[in-house]
């Protein structure tokens, strides 16, 4: 279980309790008064999604309207690829663009797993933020996802709060 919780890279105390409070299931309300409107600040603030842009792959194209249409909402800018091959092909047109990368490990062809393999053995994307999102689920998929390299693992179907909230962590830098 701690393997779930441990956050890398968190830079503020504000994160910590974010991640920490929706890993735990806890509702905001309960929480202390003073930690209260460190979280509603938090979840007010678009600033560290807007203008960011994010490379979608996901072979389903309802998957890529329901997350589109949320990201789109907070600003960042959207690319999408259906499959890993179009996936690999978009980051390199637009290597230095891309901020972070959802991308579905169920497709066709090329899977995520290994579509995800093959961009973290370029050196220009070692260190871009890869969020696996798997419909499975299984014991053991996530650490099979960071083991193919994905920096953080979401099960499917996605709970917005947790993606946003992951998303600014992953992009707060």
């Amino acid at each position: 279980m701690a393997r779930s919780i441990v956050v890398k890279g968190v830079e503020s105390p504000e994160r910590l309790l974010d991640e920490t409070a929706l890993f735990l299931h806890h509702v905001v309300t309960d929480l202390p008064a003073e930690k209260q409107p460190m979280l509603e600040r938090l979840h007010s603030s678009d600033e560290d999604l807007m203008n960011q842009t994010v490379l979608l792959v996901d072979d389903d194209a309802r998957n890529i309207f329901a997350l589109s249409s949320v990201l789109e909402r907070r600003g960042m800018n959207v690319l999408t690829a259906t499959t890993g091959r179009e996936a690999i092909s978009i980051l390199e047109q637009s290597q230095n663009e891309v901020s972070l990368v959802l991308m579905d490990i169920m497709m066709p062809e090329m899977d995520g797993y290994e579509t995800i393999n093959v961009i973290r053995k370029n050196p220009a994307f070692r260190r871009l933020p890869i969020l696996a999102l798997t419909a499975k689920a299984m014991k053991g998929d996530r650490e099979k996802c960071l083991e193919a390299g994905a920096s953080d693992c979401l099960a499917k179907p996605v709970n917005t709060e947790q993606l946003l909230s992951a998303l600014r962590m992953w992009l707060h830098r």
